[in-house]
């Protein structure tokens, strides 16, 4: 596959921020179709969960990547069936995924846990700001956000502060179409990947994050 890589290079900052902290190291952007599946719908979660295990594996073996590929699909579920964490039946379904798996999964093929933090509603998100600095400025990658009423999986990129408030940079992986179909800047401009206001998230939902433990300036807890 032809997967883009560092989408949000070159993005630029909301006006003039005073304090930033974007994703250390290099990832493959993961969206629906880009292996010639068809997922719209159902999805979004697994494609953000291949995402960070994009960035894994390359922080973790960046000359031995090919020793240590990001799971398709199918062996997500099969690995979440295996572990007993879902019922044979969910094998070849179409059933989501979220946080909770996609730290099970972290686990089971990168050998890194996941910090899992949990958001009552959209409005604590400013409560976790200093959470997502620090995990960013220490060499982070990139983190997996879901919730109930905004069920839409997403990745965050980095965080930054300034005099339009707070924003988060969200990489969206509902864009359909083969890897490599559209170049970055077809990207960026169509807002795949974006900044957005923390205000801008739904405050009747909740949210889950869930932070891979592993730093490209450090090493795996």
């Amino acid at each position: 596959m032809s997967l883009l890589s560092d989408v949000h290079l070159g993005l630029p900052f909301p006006a003039s921020p005073r304090r930033m902290a974007l994703v250390s190291g290099s990832y493959c952007y993961y969206h629906y179709g880009c292996d010639g599946v068809d997922d719209r719908g159902w999805g979004c979660g697994y494609r953000t969960l291949q995402t960070v295990c994009s960035w894994l594996a390359a922080s973790a073996h960046p000359r031995e990547t090919d020793d240590h590929p990001v799971p398709s699909l199918k062996e997500i579920q099969d690995s979440l069936v295996e572990m007993g964490d879902k019922p044979p039946s969910f094998a070849g379904s179409r059933d989501w995924i979220g946080t909770v798996e996609a730290a099970l999964c972290m686990d089971h093929f990168c050998a890194v846990p996941g910090k899992l933090i949990h958001l009552p509603r959209g409005q604590d998100l400013g409560k976790e700001l200093e959470t997502l600095y620090a995990h960013f400025q220490g060499g982070g990658g990139p983190v997996m956000m879901g919730g109930d009423r905004d069920n839409s999986s997403k990745g965050l990129l980095g965080v930054c502060s300034g005099p339009k408030g707070h924003h988060l940079l969200v990489l969206d992986p509902h864009y359909y179409g083969r890897a490599g179909s559209l170049a970055k800047a077809g990207l960026q401009a169509k807002g795949w990947v974006c900044w957005r206001e923390l205000g801008s998230f739904e405050e009747g939902s909740f949210y889950n994050l869930c932070l891979p433990q592993f730093w490209t300036k450090g090493s795996s807890l």
